[in-house]
């Protein structure tokens, strides 16, 4: 039937919607979604969120309040938005749990400039999944699905979001520049395996704040090839910590350059601050210009690491020094209490250059008083110091 040109403004009207502010309004139930936990509304999304994409102005992708089952997605730019909300309403999306109709990741925001992610729950159903995660034992695994990437956006936000139990990661950032993200609530069970909260690799302009990390991995990695990267007020645990790296594993790795963490507070992690690099590293590279301060130890067992010897499998070869060079670390204002004695393990291949400890104090609750250990770093150490520094 063909439609006549005011019933075509009808339809028009139903599926786009202006909001007060004059900006467009796509909401996912226009484009059949159910929301009901049951039906797969992967391809209703994918559906407004070409509709977004493809509209100019100010977009805001609504997804109402519901639960949406859903497979891998990719919301992929570029668009002709000017700014892009995705704006869940209270809603939960909730991922399939057949490993076979999955890639390296489950929802995929990519190649858009103006980005907002805001409000709802991330639920990866990953219990179902991590019996069947090799990788901290076996370094041919296959690798599962992180629950969110964000590859090759500029100028992003991602505020007041929920992630719960991904299959791996919680959130990546793959060649990102300019992204803020605040206000995140991301758990995990502390058993799970590799479920880092918020992996960053390859990118610029990092701001992470006022974020809560409860998972099985590391709370923050910050992997290779990135530079300026700010985080503050965050709290982890359990865990495995804030982790620079691990770095020197592969060819080609970028330097690390320019990160300030601040503010944080570390309650029953395996580590605090932690940088980790690979011996045998194929090529060279830096890892430098980093700023730790004003952090809080609760019951940490390595309050304050750099391992150039890490390597997480039963067999390890230590046929060369990591490739890895470690410069102007500051570690200034960390104070609390560790769970083991070693508080403060430097363990350097190449010597690392430029250390800072300032105002460091770190007890252990246990019988004996904390210990610091050192190889091949020579720190400069600057205010009150507990443990006694290395010799």
């Amino acid at each position: 039937m063909e439609l006549r040109p005011w019933l075509l403004l009808v339809v028009v009207a139903i599926v786009v919607s202006i909001s007060a502010d004059g900006g467009t309004v796509i909401n996912v139930k226009n484009y059949g979604a159910h929301g009901n936990g049951a039906n797969d509304d992967s391809k209703p999304l994918m559906a407004a969120w070409k509709a977004a994409c493809g509209s100019a102005g100010a977009v805001t992708m609504v997804v109402t309040p519901g639960t949406y089952y859903i497979g891998p997605v990719q919301f992929h730019g570029p668009c002709k938005a000017s700014s892009l909300t995705f704006q869940l309403q209270g809603s939960t999306l909730k991922a399939a749990t057949d490993l076979s109709k999955f890639g390296n990741d489950w929802i995929e925001f990519g190649w858009v400039n103006g980005l907002t992610v805001t409000g709802g729950t991330i639920d990866g159903q990953g219990a179902a999944s991590w019996p069947f995660n090799k990788c901290p034992v076996r370094k041919d695994c296959k690798v599962l699905p992180t629950s969110v990437l964000f590859v090759n956006n500029q100028n992003t936000v991602v505020r007041d979001v929920t992630s719960v139990n991904p299959k791996f990661f919680h959130m990546a950032l793959l060649t990102v520049k300019n992204i803020r993200m605040s206000g995140l609530k991301i758990s995990a069970p502390s058993n799970s395996p590799n479920t880092d909260g918020i992996h960053i690799e390859r990118s610029s302009g990092i701001q992470i704040t006022d974020t809560r990390i409860s998972t099985g991995d590391d709370c923050i990695s910050i992997g290779q090839g990135n530079d300026n990267v700010q985080i503050a007020r965050v709290q982890c645990g359990p865990g495995h910590g804030m982790s620079v790296g691990s770095l020197g594993r592969y060819a080609s790795e970028g330097d690390v350059t320019r990160v300030h963490v601040r503010d944080m507070t570390f309650t029953g992690t395996t580590n605090g601050v932690r940088i980790k690099t690979w011996e045998n590293s194929p090529s060279k590279s830096h890892a430098a210009h980093m700023v730790f301060e004003n952090m809080v130890m609760k019951d940490v067992q390595n309050p304050i690491i750099i391992d150039q010897k890490y390597c997480p499998y039963y067999n390890c070869e230590h046929k060369y020094v990591s490739g890895v060079t470690i410069q102007d670390i500051q570690f200034k204002n960390i104070k609390g209490t560790a769970a083991t004695q070693v508080a403060v393990l430097l363990r350097c291949g190449v010597p690392c250059q430029g250390l800072v400890l300032q105002d460091v104090d770190l007890r252990y609750k246990g019988q004996g008083g904390t210990l610091a250990k050192c190889e091949n770093a020579k720190a400069k150490y600057v205010g009150n110091q507990f443990p006694k520094p290395c010799p």
